[in-house]
């Protein structure tokens, strides 16, 4: 009766094995309530090994440290801490952060320096810096995980700084390349100029020509720039090739000049190789083992030259890709060169080459033939067409192989849609919407999309939700796009070079600002963004009546208003 009474009474405790805590009535609701509860014994544990003994004793002495561990145990086993090392180096940031939960020698052992210098160098980040450097590389792989996490929402959200890299002197931009945040611009007036948007230093220094001084009269427009980590190509209307070096100074190194207008300039991503194509001649100039500079190879083609480009990560001599109107060439030194494809009547409309593969759009007979516009995809060591991709109605404008993601090209169409490829499954992963006038530039990484439009339009999308993220737009088409994980670099470039009546005397050469084209910076790192680098529209004053109406909160012209 006791035993019913305290089911009900408050206080008392309903889950197994609880002790009842309401009050004792006498010794005999006492002694009812006593076989209710089943004796607990505790549980005796078995008698340790001699190992188990030796090795509690040795990790729990006040004199021993962490760092002298000798032995891991592993189960029933015991290991050496190197080997145990080796182990856990097979093991992942998750899988390390759970092993570090057993005890404390495993918690030593997953944070081994070791390990996480490793999964940076694994990971891709700090990829040149040595174990020294740091003194906690957890520490240093957890602060890159939310540098990228905050990087990937300044892309979404468009949050960061903008600057427009202007050249004032009233010249129209011919011409745009960039390499790692070094911006390179030429002009109608002859002048090359280089912008490095990593220090937020815009002073554009000008590289100086070899015909500068000496000639009277203006100077040659600049028709195609280039550069790389090390070098600085230009390439003028009368045949002239300029060679700086970034580091010596801003005296050209080297130049030589083509008899005939220069069609296409192509300039290596590492190393010093320069093609040049004027007429039907391709010429391949690169420095000795002494560091004069001489004439690699040279070759005649059938027909006029569109596109060019160096194959990268070529151990010896250059190996060139031109495209001649309806036929592709590869061209190696010493060896005469091959026709890599030529279909006659389809002419190529854009090219791109990466370490072993070329990729080119090809212009098809129509409909009435069944044979559309295609992307071909060219092995350069076997010659063999690997896989045809696309079936559109409009030309396929341009293409980026190189910088897109293993086994993913991005591709952009007169028709105006950007597509991305899978070359494994030669299928379309998606097909986005992008610019109304045709699509002129394009770039993408593993999850977003920059495009670039002949309207002026420069799109970010994300590839995988299939969404444009936001867009900016310029008077001009967009002719250069170039980004890495914190920097963007993009270029409107007009195609009127000599535009007439844009100012007051017709006789005057000195183009409107609405005629010279455009340069755009753009910054998404936190860490990187000058206090005075905020958006147009947040450093806007009263007297400009438009501007651009993203972040308008980061600032507002009325905080140097004085209160007097």
């Amino acid at each position: 009766m006791a035993a019913a009474r305290s089911g009900g009474r408050p206080g008392t405790s309903h889950w197994p094995g609880a002790c009842w805590t309401g009050r004792a009535r006498g010794p005999a609701a006492a002694a009812a309530a006593a076989p209710a509860r089943a004796p607990r014994r505790p549980a005796r544990p078995p008698p340790p090994s001699p190992r188990t003994a030796e090795t509690t004793t040795c990790w729990g002495s006040s004199s021993g440290t962490w760092n002298e561990i000798n032995e891991v145990p592993f189960f029933d086993i015991q290991l050496p801490y190197e080997l145990a090392l080796k182990i856990f180096q097979y093991l992942g940031r998750t899988e390390l952060g759970r092993c570090a939960q057993v005890s404390r020698t495993w918690k030593v052992l997953a944070e081994d320096e070791v390990l996480w210098y490793r999964l940076c160098q694994q990971e891709g980040y700090l990829p040149v810096a040595s174990i020294s450097d740091c003194s906690c590389w957890k520490l240093a792989l957890q602060d890159c995980y939310i540098k990228e996490r905050t990087l990937r929402t300044n892309w979404k959200n468009r949050i960061g700084a903008v600057s427009q890299l202007q050249y004032e002197l009233g010249k129209v931009l011919c011409d745009v390349h960039s390499c790692d945040g070094v911006a390179i611009a030429g002009y109608t007036s002859g002048d090359v100029r280089l912008w490095d948007t990593r220090t937020w230093d815009y002073t554009a220094p000008i590289l100086e020509p070899v015909h500068g001084s000496a000639d009277p009269g203006p100077q040659p427009h600049v028709s195609f720039v280039r550069i790389n980590s090390s070098l600085a190509v230009a390439a003028y209307e009368d045949g002239t090739v300029n060679v700086w070096s970034l580091m010596i100074g801003r005296e050209p190194i080297h130049h030589y000049q083509h008899n005939q207008r220069i069609q296409a300039l192509a300039l290596g991503l590492e190393g010093a190789a320069i093609a040049t194509a004027s007429g039907f001649q391709v010429k391949v100039e690169s420095p000795d083992d002494r560091g004069y500079w001489k004439t690699t190879a040279q070759f005649e083609i059938q027909k006029l030259v569109n596109f060019l480009h160096l194959v990268p990560d070529v151990v010896g001599s250059p190996v060139t890709i031109a495209a001649a109107e309806d036929m592709v060439y590869l061209l190696k030194a010493e060896e005469p060169g091959k026709v890599l494809h030529s279909v006659y009547g389809q002419p190529v409309t854009c090219l791109d080459v990466s370490a072993s593969e070329a990729a080119f759009g090809v212009k098809g007979f129509g409909w009435l033939l069944n044979e559309t516009n295609k992307i071909l995809l060219y092995n350069l060591e076997t010659g063999q067409c690997l896989t045809k991709l696309g079936s559109s109605l409009g030309d396929f404008t341009c293409v980026n192989l190189q910088n897109s993601p293993p086994w993913m090209l991005v591709t952009g169409n007169k028709d105006r849609r950007v597509r991305v490829y899978d070359l494994r499954r030669s299928k379309s992963l998606c097909s986005l919407y992008a610019h109304h006038l045709g699509v002129s530039a394009v770039q993408m990484d593993d999850w977003k999309i920059v495009s670039g439009g002949e309207e002026g339009l420069v799109c970010v999308w994300d590839q995988r939700m299939g969404i444009k993220l936001w867009e900016m737009h310029a008077r001009h088409p967009v002719r250069h796009i170039w980004f890495n994980t914190h920097s963007l670099i993009t270029a409107n470039i007009p195609d009127e070079k000599n535009p007439r009546g844009a100012s007051i005397m017709d006789d005057d050469l000195t183009a409107h600002r609405r005629h010279r084209g455009i340069i755009y910076a753009y910054e998404f790192s936190v860490d990187q963004l000058a206090r005075e680098s905020v958006l147009p529209i947040c450093r806007s004053s009263y007297d400009e009546v438009t501007g651009y109406n993203y972040n308008i909160s980061l600032a507002v012209p009325y905080d140097n208003i004085l209160v007097t």
